[in-house]
């Protein structure tokens, strides 16, 4: 991998291991914000407006953490891989039902979603903290309480 120049004292192996890491989150999170869109479309039934309101919630939310991942990417020497066609490549995440409409489906289906991406953004706090790159690992913790809270907002519609 071929990286820009820069004065950061972190060794370039590193770095590339790190921007490795991120670029794989990146993908998942632009993907992520995408499947919130589509609840945020498509979603129907009695409690629309505050499912409608919140998914639109969410997805500005990871669009944050899409910005804090790229730009961590390019500040390590990297390019960040954010195309929507090159998230379709890479994520991780599972495919997002289409066919779905119903609240209670997209609430299931989004808090599968950001559970799933809440679990590896953890794991990469782990990988980065023991690649020595603090900055990375607490940009990660940051995103990880951020994800997990709506997490909670949005299983809390189907939790009685």
């Amino acid at each position: 991998m071929e990286l820009h120049n820069t004065k950061i004292d972190i060794p370039k192996e590193i770095r590339e291991k790190v921007i490795a890491i991120l670029n794989q989150r990146l993908a998942d999170a632009v993907d992520l914000k995408s499947q919130a869109k589509q609840a945020h479309w498509n979603v129907k039934g009695p409690n629309f407006i505050a499912l409608h309101e919140l998914f639109d919630q969410v997805a500005a939310e990871v669009d944050t953490h899409v910005d804090d991942i790229a730009e961590r990417i390019t500040t390590l020497g990297g390019v960040a891989m954010g195309t929507v066609r090159l998230a379709a490549k890479s994520s991780s995440l599972s495919e997002y039902p289409h066919e779905i409409s119903d609240g209670t489906a997209h609430v299931d289906a989004l808090s599968t979603a950001l559970a799933d991406f809440g679990k590896k953004v953890r794991a990469d706090i782990d990988a980065t903290d023991s690649l020595d790159d603090k900055d990375t690992s607490d940009l990660l913790t940051s995103m990880s309480r951020s994800i997990d809270k709506l997490l909670w907002f949005v299983e809390a519609h189907n939790q009685a």
